[in-house]
């Protein structure tokens, strides 16, 4: 049975993202202090098809991991905009559903990845992204605004943060605006060099 999961990087004040982000400046140019847990890590550069990284480390093995057990992924528009200028071909090597007012034919990459626009709001999203994954986990990839509104809806499973020593001292957080509708148990604290994994379950009250 497919949870639905999400797995973001954080600052210790809880920030997702800086400010003023675009295309041209994704994440508001936060994620070199939020990912360099990520960026030391071959497994990260192996699973965005370049060379790069230092460490075949236990921070890789949870990246493997959360690739292994996803089988679908559902994002904004805003992250895919972002992300559509410089992401490489068949990045996600699953379907993407892109939350969006834009009407857009699929875009069908070479591969196993294909982008649907999905018009029609966050159920109808997660219902396609249900059939694809076929058993594998559902990824909430972003951003913060996306997360929310799958949390609000009472329909996160189980997420896992990685919390960087850092304070961006301003930008979008993670947890604005979250309802209290979940009891929350921690699943796994793992201590790492350069950021805290934190893994949570989620039960609907």
């Amino acid at each position: 049975m497919s949870k639905i999961i999400f797995d973001s990087g954080i600052s210790l004040d809880g920030y997702f993202a800086g400010d003023n982000r675009s295309p041209q400046n994704p994440m508001g140019g936060a994620s070199g202090k939020l990912h360099q847990w990520m960026f030391k890590q071959k497994a990260f550069w192996k699973h965005i098809k370049m060379e790069g990284g230092q460490e075949d480390g236990t921070d890789g093995t949870l990246i493997d991991d959360v690739f292994a057990r996803t089988g679908s992924y559902i994002m904004g528009k805003r992250m895919f905009e972002e992300g559509e200028v410089a992401w490489a071909e068949d990045l996600y090597e699953a379907d993407v559903y892109v939350l969006t007012h834009e009407t857009r034919e699929p875009w069908i990459q070479k591969g196993t990845t294909t982008f649907y626009f999905i018009n029609d709001g966050l159920h109808s999203a997660l219902e396609k992204a249900r059939e694809s994954a076929k058993g594998k986990d559902i990824r909430i990839q972003g951003g913060a605004n996306t997360i929310q509104q799958f949390l609000n809806a009472g329909l996160i499973d189980e997420f896992f943060i990685h919390i960087a020593p850092v304070f961006l001292r301003g930008g979008i957080r993670l947890f604005d605006g979250i309802e209290d509708i979940y009891d929350i148990q921690i699943m796994e604290v793992i201590p790492s060099e350069l950021t805290t994994h934190l893994r949570y379950k989620l039960t609907k009250k």
